[in-house]
């Protein structure tokens, strides 16, 4: 049985292991019937990414087109025949299905393949693993990982077939393994789902204050690898972890950032979208999400020099359809990222239509964030998108008043400071969410 914790481990050593795994990459995708706007290609080349970001050595990607999907292989005869013929040929130790499989699907490969076979949902779950930093990124990856796993169960090496005796808790007489097995994943699913619902409370702890302080929260979303981490560092002057790397974050990183005006706020990098995302990893991750369901900016960095960004930027909104988040929702700015890989002509017309979308009361800035172009445009929409809503208000502070200025800058935006009066006294510019205007004005007197 594989291992069920797939989390932790020498990072070194995983590479070394993975980086020695010849694999092939197969696109199974069907002819006709398939509702999947990518061409075959595209499809294959974000798969064999996927594959390379655990560090596998792809020595081959092969297409297979399919008119049906048969029940016991997902491909046809021939194709299972001529896969495995050239997988022995290359001594490939690894198979890699750009598909769901069902468990007696995968087990059947194997045996055609003489190979390891692994489906989209496996090689994404062990990307997370891989990528996970923190306690609650080990968790959630955790989790969805042993939920996928109870349902491999069928799979038959020979110790899941066996009858044995109980031997206490390990089980009563008469159990086999694969049952016995069974219930040890559903044991411990029950045990890391108290321990997320522990972190969940202190991530809504830790979120009170930021609710309560007055630094709006913006989040970043988008497909991965559209460069989220690197406008994340550009804007911040952070050093977040930016590769041209599938999933290259996986934990959120918070920081704070001023704007224009003067204003803090504070940027959430979260974790990048991908085309059927399993679902059972966006309902472990739900608690990390929430930052982005909580914020008061979603901006939805696009990768505008792809092929597939429109099939792209869709699988985000149906991601964020699961989150509550519609695609109307106000908070809502389009970041069109990667201008600088775009020839003249083409990101003249996007810097147009960007603009035409922000007379139409839409949200689109074109930038790049690797060389800075766009970001002061950026900087001023996210200050804009915030005011829509929020309260400005003049409060005056006496010069006797010396834990006002200081109180201004814990409980708001300040925006502007005067000169000090005749009697010392300063006027500040400050803005703050309408339930707490008056609060400030009950203490100024405003």
């Amino acid at each position: 049985m594989e291992e069920l914790t797939p989390t932790g481990g020498d990072d070194a050593r995983e590479r070394a292991v993975a980086s020695s795994t010849r694999a092939f990459v197969v696109g199974p995708y069907l002819a006709r019937g398939d509702d999947n706007p990518r061409t075959s290609a595209a499809r294959l080349e974000e798969a064999a990414g996927l594959a390379r970001a655990i560090d596998l050595d792809v020595v081959e990607e092969i297409v297979a087109p399919l008119s049906e999907l048969r029940p016991a292989t997902y491909l046809g005869k021939g194709k299972v025949e001529e896969i495995a013929v050239r997988a022995k040929e290359a001594e490939v130790g690894l198979v890699t299905m750009d598909c769901a499989l069902s468990p007696v699907q995968q087990r059947n490969l194997e045996k055609a393949f003489g190979a390891k076979v692994i489906d989209r949902t496996g090689l994404i779950l062990e990307i997370f693993g891989r990528r996970a930093r923190t306690r609650e990124g080990a968790l959630q990856v955790e989790l969805a990982h042993l939920a996928y796993q109870k349902s491999r169960l069928v799979r038959s090496w020979t110790h899941l077939e066996r009858q044995r005796g109980g031997f206490g808790f390990l089980g009563g007489p008469g159990e086999s393994q694969i049952e016995t097995d069974r219930r040890l994943i559903s044991e411990r699913i029950v045990r890391l789902t108290r321990e997320l619902e522990d972190v969940k409370r202190t991530r809504a702890l830790h979120r009170k204050p930021r609710r309560d302080a007055p630094f709006p929260v913006v989040a970043l979303v988008g497909y991965t690898n559209a460069g989220k981490s690197t406008l994340f560092n550009a804007l911040t002057g952070a050093s977040a972890l930016a590769r041209d790397m599938l999933f290259a974050t996986l934990d959120p990183t918070l920081r704070r950032m001023r704007l224009p005006h003067g204003g803090t706020i504070i940027l959430s990098d979260t974790v990048g979208f991908v085309s059927d995302l399993p679902t059972m990893l966006v309902s472990a991750f739900r608690a990390t999400l929430e930052e982005v369901t909580a914020a008061d900016v979603i901006l939805h960095v696009r990768d505008m020099a792809h092929a597939d960004g429109a099939a792209q930027a869709d699988d985000v909104r149906k991601i964020l359809a699961e989150l509550g988040i519609g695609e109307n929702d106000p908070r809502m700015v389009e970041v069109w990222n990667k201008a600088d890989l775009l020839d003249g002509e083409a990101a003249a017309r996007l810097a147009e239509r960007a603009a035409s979308l922000a007379d139409e009361g839409g949200g689109a800035v074109l930038v790049s964030a690797a060389t800075g172009a766009g970001l002061d445009a950026l900087r001023a929409r996210i200050e804009r998108r915030l005011a829509v809503g929020r309260v400005t208000l003049d409060v005056e502070v006496a010069a006797t008043d010396g834990a006002g200025r200081p109180w201004l800058h814990e409980n708001a935006e300040v925006l502007a400071v005067g000169a000090p009066d005749d009697s010392g006294a300063r006027r500040f510019t400050v803005r703050v969410a309408p339930e707490a205007a008056e609060r400030v004005k009950k203490r100024f007197g405003a």
